[in-house]
């Protein structure tokens, strides 16, 4: 199995920016609204020849009461158990700010090897303006544009020693069954279910769910992906930009995977938009 990478840090320094650099596609939405990202986001990526996965994590609130931001760091922890290697992204701007300082101490105690990526750092003076987090007792930093892609040569050179051996699953001709719906038809939870683990925040909140997320499923001699997507609305409700991109990321979904299951809420029965989708 090829090696794991989690993108981690505070919200909006740039961890969505980065993933989608590293994997060569916007598979994450991205917006300078905090908090878009809440689930995990799995992609693959490669660097001199060597293959690894690549996750993006909602930004990390330390004991915040809102739902989102609870299970935010439900899925944030989830990431780090599960990586190699981590990136710790700060922000080159500002200077380390009590958030920084307390995720430092979660990532050192994960005791895995973590580099510490200081984004926007887009001209000399925000290069300079990244040493500030030398004050948090690390050893090496990385400044680096994740717009640009400046920066990420050199980071990427010193992520692949610490990564183990092996090769990332391929994709070619693996299945994918999508579920779409409604918001709140219950979409995430069939994914969950099927997975037997919360791999997919679940709220009872329309909307909770805002990117289209792949997950590999391997059970009963199957070998297919899970696609779980955002809710569609009728356009005409549709009024934030994240929720325009999420609709969207669904339909296209729809059209790229093998196999669509419409969910539908039972207790509502079939309505208009069911119809449309």
């Amino acid at each position: 199995m090829a090696g794991i990478v989690a993108i981690v840090g505070r919200p909006n320094v740039g961890k969505s920016t980065l993933f989608n650099r590293l994997i060569g596609e916007r598979k994450a939405i991205v917006d300078d609204v905090s908090g878009v990202t809440r689930d995990r986001h799995y992609g693959k990526s490669e660097w001199i020849g060597k293959e690894f996965t690549v996750i993006d994590t909602g930004g990390y609130v330390k004991d915040s009461k809102d739902i989102f931001e609870s299970h935010i760091r439900e899925q944030v922890m989830l990431a780090i158990a599960e990586a190699d290697v981590l990136l710790f992204m700060v922000d080159a701007v500002l200077d380390p700010s009590d958030l920084d300082i307390a995720f430092a101490k979660i990532v050192r105690q994960s005791k895995k090897p973590y580099l510490v990526v200081a984004n926007k750092a887009d001209n000399d003076e925000r290069m300079f303006m990244a040493n500030s987090y030398y004050s948090m007792g690390i050893d090496n930093l990385y400044p680096l544009s994740s717009i640009s892609g400046s920066g990420t040569g050199e980071l990427l050179d010193d992520l692949i020693p610490l990564l183990p051996d092996g090769e990332v699953d391929t994709e070619e001709n693996v299945p994918k069954i999508a579920f779409v719906g409604r918001p709140n038809a219950g979409k995430s939870t069939i994914c969950n279910t099927l997975l037997g683990e919360e791999r997919n925040i679940v709220t009872d909140i329309p909307g909770t769910t805002r990117d289209t997320l792949f997950v590999r499923y391997k059970a009963f001699n199957h070998d297919l992906y899970l696609v779980d997507t955002a809710g569609v609305r009728k356009k005409s409700k549709v009024s934030e930009d994240i929720e325009f991109y999420s609709v969207m990321r669904s339909i296209r979904a729809i059209e790229n995977v093998d196999v669509v299951a419409i969910v539908i809420d039972a207790t509502r029965g079939i309505e208009a938009q069911d119809m449309n989708l």
